[in-house]
């Protein structure tokens, strides 16, 4: 059994692997099974590649400079030498899928090399995790179906959908330097806004700010400029996967939208995880793209490939958590708000590829590309609380007494993925979060 970019199931996906590494076995994120990439530091040190299992972390270059590594998965390191994983995202799967066989056999409990492994692990909890590669562009889709009608209904009832939707994946750029990782704190913007009660736009804090649950894809070896990528090659442009919260002020973003699409609403902050989960950690949760409803468009040639249909979405279950300041004050754990999963792509990411490349855009090694918002049919599985509150008109409960609207100052916004399937150890992605700050 093979996935959609062509990785075979293999002993990497064994439900019965054990590590050698304490607390790995069973881990909710990083199992042996899993094994992402990222970049770590110690203290002032500089940044160095790792990868994450259970609750720490292996030392690539120090793993490389032991020994413990060899041919082309030592060769993905050396591509990384430079505090960045943009040169071991360019050498596209076989560096990457050599690397991930030689950690497992080096982290299984039958590893001849334990002890010498050991040395060069560090506590996950002690080191500072960073963004896993320069991100010189960053492009935003819109391929959760839910929230394009959910959020299009809002605005337009007669026609949620634009004539386009379902002909392509729409998407627009965005901005790459605002690109924060997880754990760094989101400033509340000013912009200017047009509430509907005025006759002329103010200028101040956003009063509607919210999150969208979205999927982050990590481009690896990239495309030359006027060469476009087929659909039936784009999922090896693919080298990996991590959330995005794509913060979005509404009030700011309703009034500047017309008629070039979001700027300033968005362009202030992206949170996104900062491990790496490879396309091979996440064979085991390809599923069948779901058919289109009778009466849908058949997608032009150029972005329809039987094997990306029959094995190019994702099952993965992804959950929206939030902590007041309140509820942190009494003690309590964050809140589940929402839960959606990522099968509810209208697009595949090899058709997002397909179409971002069809007219002869370059994508290069540690480009981003954003789902989306991520929602489901149901209002519990909404992705934003543009959403969830229809507009703000119907606030959600919290369970200190508290009502949202939208967010308010001292909110943390959590997003947490987990694949799960029958047969195969769970794997998650690790925490997206941020606290909000005031303006």
């Amino acid at each position: 059994m093979a996935s959609i970019d062509g990785t075979d199931l293999d002993r990497t996906h064994d439900v019965a692997a054990r590590s050698c590494v304490p607390g790995a076995d069973g881990h909710p994120d990083f199992p042996i099974q899993n094994l992402p990439l990222g970049l770590f530091s110690v203290g002032d040190g500089a940044r160095r590649a790792g990868v994450a299992i259970g609750d720490r972390i292996l030392d690539l270059a120090a793993a490389q400079a032991a020994g413990l590594l060899t041919g082309e998965a030592a060769r993905a390191v050396a591509a990384a030498e430079s505090g960045t994983l943009n040169g071991l995202l360019a050498l596209g799967a076989g560096p990457r899928r050599a690397l991930r066989h030689q950690l497992f056999d080096l982290l299984r409990a039958e590893s001849p090399d334990r002890d010498r492994v050991s040395p060069l692990l560090h506590e996950a909890a002690a080191c500072t995790l960073h963004l896993p590669a320069r991100i010189g562009d960053y492009t935003d889709f819109f391929v959760g179906i839910h929230h394009a009608t959910n959020t299009g209904r809002l605005f337009r009832p007669d026609q949620p959908l634009l004539p386009n939707y379902k002909h392509l994946p729409v998407g627009y750029h965005g901005r790459a330097s605002s690109i924060r990782p997880s754990g760094t704190p989101v400033r509340r913007p000013h912009g200017q806004a047009k509430p509907p009660h005025l006759d002329a736009p103010v200028f101040g804090p956003s009063r509607r700010l919210d999150y969208e649950l979205e999927l982050g894809v990590w481009i690896g070896p990239g495309n030359d400029l006027g060469t476009p990528v087929p659909i039936a090659e784009a999922a090896g442009q693919v080298a990996g996967f991590c959330l995005l919260n794509d913060w979005s002020a509404r009030d700011i973003q309703g009034w500047e939208y017309q008629p070039l699409g979001p700027f300033l609403a968005k362009s202030f902050a992206t949170t996104i995880s900062p491990w790496i989960v490879t396309p091979e950690a996440l064979a085991p949760f390809r599923i069948p793209q779901a058919a289109r409803p009778a009466g849908d468009p058949t997608p032009l040639p150029h972005l329809l490939d039987p094997a990306d249909q029959a094995g190019g979405a994702l099952d993965l279950d992804l959950v929206i958590w939030l902590s007041t300041a309140a509820s942190r004050a009494a003690g309590l754990p964050p809140e589940r708000i929402a839960r959606s999963n990522a099968r509810h792509m209208y697009w595949t990411v090899a058709q997002m590829v397909a179409h971002h490349t069809s007219g002869g855009c370059d994508l290069r090694p540690g480009d981003l590309l954003g789902t989306g918002t991520l929602s489901g049919p149901e209002r519990e599985a909404c992705g934003s609380l543009l959403e969830t509150t229809e507009g703000g008109k119907a606030p959600i409960g919290l369970a200190t007494g508290e009502e949202r609207r939208f967010l308010e100052d001292g909110d943390e916004v959590i997003l947490t993925a987990r694949g799960q399937r029958e047969g195969f150890a769970p794997i998650g992605f690790g925490p997206c979060r941020a606290v909000v700050l005031p303006a």
